[in-house]
């Protein structure tokens, strides 16, 4: 499966030009903190001091998996289903806080054992009804994986505008992501493991043993894409596709909490220039993200506890996109305030 090209945003002439007109705007130098590299990182992904937020949109991929068969989960698979009608009737957090932050929703079918029909608000990318359990066996096929990316990286370059993020629903879907934390960074199982959709502590203890037997069955898996058929999920695979796909069409990358992040650590292994895309809106609650961001060197811009996923990490975060944009383009110049600059 070819995988697309992502150039690195490194531009020395733009980068100075956006430097120096972040520190001419009418502020102490990096009085705005975080803002200030937000609007730098945007205008070298949009290769422009003009920054802006076009159109964004949160992408929430879907899928079952059979590693629930293991009961690592405190929810039944059917809730699965059951949210994405929730999803639909527009009644979930993240369909309120993406109204609230004046941002489209859409979502997509990535492996709901569930037959929804035709649906005119849902996007059917079906790969299968669910993956197979990968405490017996791989959780896809190579075919399988290879399609569910490039569903996902033709979805992300359908998109009109420039800002996206990626939200998930799939019970189960913590306990892959833990196992593909492990094998792409190399930290313990014990401490990729967390309470998921709140497992008492002997769960947890469960589900970490239940993902160390799988990772010693199929211990020689290592290659990147190998180890996201074995232990990932179709909406896992599918949102590794559309990061692939936004950023090589250039669009921000607004990364959520746990899940997401662990497609990112697949995405970010085959080609490593995607993470200068990628704005990381939150630190989750869940046990292991804040290891994950550690080992990406990533800066999350807010830490409020959040352990929902859907990405609602994304849509909180959104304004502070607009924010960076607009006072890189709104706010005074110390020359056109005529206000003093500080003294050498």
């Amino acid at each position: 499966m070819p995988i697309p090209h992502i150039p690195a945003t490194a531009n020395a002439a733009l980068r100075a030009e956006l430097q120096r007109a972040i520190d001419n705007k009418t502020k102490p130098p990096g009085s705005l903190g975080l803002l200030e590299a937000l609007a730098l990182q945007m205008g070298l992904i949009q290769e422009t001091v003009a920054v802006a937020v076009r159109q964004p949109a949160i992408l929430v991929f879907a899928a079952d998996h059979g590693v629930v068969e293991e009961g690592i989960s405190a929810y039944p698979q059917s809730v699965t289903w059951q949210m994405v009608e929730n999803f639909l009737a527009g009644g979930a957090a993240i369909n309120v806080l993406a109204r609230q932050s004046g941002c489209a929703l859409q979502v997509i079918d990535a492996g709901v054992n569930h037959d929804f029909g035709a649906r005119a608000t849902l996007l059917d990318r079906k790969v299968g009804p669910g993956t197979a359990n990968f405490a017996k066996q791989a959780a896809m096929s190579a075919d399988e994986c290879a399609r569910a990316i490039e569903h996902g990286r033709s979805i992300a370059l359908a998109l009109e505008g420039n800002v996206v993020g990626f939200g998930e629903m799939g019970i189960g879907n913590t306990t892959a992501a833990a196992a593909l934390m492990h094998k792409m960074t190399g930290v313990p199982v014990a401490e990729c493991v967390g309470a998921g959709t709140g497992l008492s502590r002997e769960g947890i203890l469960h589900k970490q043993k239940v993902i160390e037997a799988a990772v010693a069955k199929h211990a020689g898996v290592t290659d990147p894409l190998e180890v996201l058929a074995t232990f990932g999920g179709f909406e896992i695979a599918m949102i590794a596709g559309a990061m692939l796909g936004a950023a090589e069409s250039r669009k921000v990358l607004l990364i959520d909490g746990f899940i997401v992040t662990s497609a990112l650590l697949v995405a970010a292994k085959v080609q490593p220039a995607i993470l200068d895309y990628c704005v990381f809106s939150h630190c989750s609650d869940e046990h292991g993200h804040r290891r994950m961001l550690a080992h990406l060197e990533a800066r999350p811009l807010l830490n409020l506890g959040l352990r929902l996923g859907e990405g609602t990490g994304c849509a909180l975060a959104l304004p502070l996109l607009g924010a960076a944009c607009a006072f890189l383009r709104e706010m005074a110049t110390f020359e056109s305030a005529q206000v003093s600059d500080k003294t050498d």
